[in-house]
């Protein structure tokens, strides 16, 4: 079993934190480059298209920031 010390837990919580940062930044970033809001064309208006998108920029950042991160 791995040795699991306080310097590798708060390694990881600092890693963690930092990435949940970067990517609440971007996604923030993203709707406010968009000429129209994302969350009005997802919820009122019920276009797909843009949820998918949003999700693919969300899994695609998640991944980047993982491989970045390691």
């Amino acid at each position: 079993m791995a040795d699991l010390s306080l310097e590798h837990i708060i390694s990881s919580l600092v890693y963690g934190l930092i990435g949940m940062g970067l990517f609440v930044l971007t996604l923030f970033i993203l709707e406010w480059i968009r000429p129209f809001p994302l969350e009005k064309k997802i919820v009122e208006e019920n276009n797909t298209a843009v949820a998918i998108v949003v999700a693919a920029v969300i899994i695609a950042l998640g991944m980047i920031y993982s491989s970045a991160i390691r």
